[in-house]
């Protein structure tokens, strides 16, 4: 399984770090939030008036035994209550209206954001643990945002609007709630560090569990065929018992925490009483306010345990909030200068005025490369012009490293070292989007989207007529796919294209490059899914396609490129010989020689057989 690159050990970070990261993301609602936190404000002070109207009752109309002017007390009452109600329905939409933006904002950001990393980033991440940041980390910091913040203020100045009234009715008292928060604080301090360990190892867990659970999906053929599905229920089990163990300590530590600051509540509660009583009973005090002020030190624990427990659970967002936030600081490997970006535009607003005419001119000067997470150079010092309308083939046994000089071309990576030429001109000095718009790559695992097969061959050229697309299909011998399918153009080929063979996806996915039109053709051992009377009829439309433009062929049937202008043999990914088939065949003992009769003899078996 790849490595998550960007998890880093953050145990010791001091908290909301990553805070100033999210602040754009916020902006866009902050007068929203604003009327959203008054809101909040008022609910939590008209709930702090509450028991003073039960004041006024007890003293007008109870101790004196009248009704007088009860009416107009039911009036001023119903007309609190009904405003209260309206306050709580306005900040409930209000917070359900921002949680939902912020979350659809964070995640186009992340997805956007990944769209612009480069292959290496894929490379060494899972799906899981990327799938996470992009749904599960921005939907909890979207609540984070709305409810979490409603939940602090509320409570907040609940508490606040009620030490002011009882500060008022009894300074005695009242101190004895004051000590209370002190020591909650201290509580929080303490918990804050273990609580955030937790929450992280707990949020790593969730993202193997959820890679593991997709590789169980997407290769349940695999997991059929090899009968392993013991091993991999097994797997998976071991997993989710870690995450069981994990947070299920998360939760006794959540609960200690709690527990404590309740013990202290009821302490000081229970003091409030006995001298509260003691007051009464001397006369000092009237029931009326002594029932008020119980009310209050009643009331008052709810909303500090509230926010204690708001605050362990804005613990445990710091972890989604880091993560998020390293997602999106994240850099690429590849990745366009500012002075590109401001001539040709970027990924998604490219300057397509400024875009100049592809001629298709490749030249390797002086690279060298190894990859990202490697050290040993996969080239050394290798140079190579491909003229323009030049047919390369690249072969060698599978496993060999063959792609990594059309990585270069595409510029998927950069040279370590040196320069690969685009039509004479650094391709640094030009747009990753121009590049790939004008190159058309068959796949050897081919993709198709989910859709109607009208929708992935416009991925290829999307203004193009059906016309278009069916001389597209009929050049690649695709056409008879497409015909035999119940809604022609319209079928939909299922999730991946599963609805459809290996071969038939290759074949779609051929015709899809070549409605794009491009400059350069790249095909990644595209026959290697297909039968030899399909092969042979792709090799006489590729023979067509390629007149023109620049080629590169990984191939390894080596029969299907004894008519490339020039062929590269690699071999544990270093290039070690170069020519023509006939230059390289002239070389007895060889490698292509080697390679190449061992093929030979292998097909006459076959064709004897």
């Amino acid at each position: 399984m790849p490595n998550n690159t960007d998890e880093k050990n953050t145990a010791t970070t001091l908290p909301w770090f990553g805070i100033p990261r999210l602040l754009p993301f916020l902006k866009p609602y902050l007068p929203e939030m604003a009327v959203m936190v008054f809101l909040g404000s008022m609910v939590s002070f008209v709930d702090s008036m509450i028991p003073l109207f039960n004041r006024y009752a007890l003293n007008n109309f109870v101790a004196k035994g009248t009704v007088k002017g009860i009416g107009y007390f039911a009036l001023v009452y119903a007309v609190t209550l009904l405003v209260k109600l309206v306050m709580d329905f306005t900040s409930a939409f209000m917070c359900g209206d921002i949680e939902m933006s912020v979350d659809r904002d964070l995640r186009n950001a992340a997805f956007n954001h990944l769209q612009e990393l480069s292959f290496s980033y894929f490379n060494q991440n899972n799906v899981g643990y990327i799938h996470a940041r992009v749904m599960s980390d921005t939907g909890k910091i979207g609540m984070m945002c709305a409810w979490r913040m409603m939940d602090i203020v509320w409570n907040g100045s609940y508490i606040i609007f009620v030490l002011v009234v009882m500060l008022t009715v009894n300074v005695r008292l009242a101190m004895y709630i004051i000590a209370l928060i002190p020591i909650a604080i201290l509580l929080v301090i303490y918990f804050q560090k273990h609580l955030i360990v937790l929450n992280r190892k707990i949020r790593e867990l969730n993202s193997t569990i959820t890679g593991n659970f997709n590789e169980g999906i997407t290769g349940a053929k695999a997991i059929k065929t090899l009968v392993v599905e013991d091993k991999i229920q097994e797997d998976f089990m071991e997993d989710t018992e870690k995450y069981r163990k994990s947070a299920v300590h998360a939760t006794h530590f959540s609960a200690m925490f709690t527990a404590s600051v309740t013990m202290l509540s009821s302490c000081a509660l229970a003091l409030v009483l006995w001298r509260g009583g003691k007051i009464t009973m001397e006369g000092v005090m009237e029931i009326g306010t002594l029932s008020v002020f119980l009310s209050y030190a009643l009331g008052i624990l709810e909303p500090i345990q509230n926010i204690i427990v708001t605050l362990s659970e804005l613990i445990a967002v710091q972890v989604n909030v880091e993560r998020f936030t390293r997602l999106l600081n994240q850099e690429s490997d590849v990745a366009d200068s500012p002075e590109v970006i401001e001539k040709y535009g970027d990924t998604f607003n490219p300057k397509k005025e400024n875009w100049e005419d592809l001629v298709g001119d490749v030249e390797f000067k002086d690279v060298s490369f190894h990859y990202p997470d490697g050290t040993e150079y996969v080239l050394e010092h290798f140079n190579l012009k491909v003229p323009q309308g030049s047919n390369v083939a690249i072969v060698g046994e599978t496993g060999a490293g063959k792609s990594t000089l059309v990585n270069l071309v595409c510029r998927f990576y950069e040279p370590t070292m040196g320069q690969v030429l685009i039509d004479g001109k650094d391709a640094r000095e030009r747009s990753q989007l121009w590049l790939h718009s004008n190159i058309g790559y068959v796949l050897q695992t081919p993709h198709l989207f989910s859709g109607t097969v009208r929708d992935n061959l416009k991925y290829g050229n999307p203004s193009a007529t059906d016309d278009e697309i069916w001389k597209a299909l009929k050049l690649v011998s695709a056409d008879t796919i497409v015909e035999r399918m119940d809604k022609g153009l319209d079928s939909d080929v299922g999730e991946g294209g599963d609805m459809l063979s290996t071969g038939e996806k290759q074949l779609l996915s051929f015709a899809r490059a070549i409605l794009a039109d491009p400059r350069i053709l790249v095909l990644d051992e595209a026959t290697s899914s297909i039968d030899t009377v399909t092969e042979k009829a792709i090799q006489d439309a590729i023979s067509v396609v390629i007149k023109g433009r620049t080629s590169f062929m990984i191939a390894h049937r080596l029969s299907t490129v004894v008519d490339a202008d020039f062929i590269l043999v690699v071999k544990d990914g270093k290039i070690i010989e170069r020519g023509t088939h006939k230059e390289l065949m002239k070389n007895i003992g060889g490698y292509y020689h080697q390679l190449f009769s061992r093929q030979f003899e292998e097909m006459e078996v076959r064709a004897a057989l």
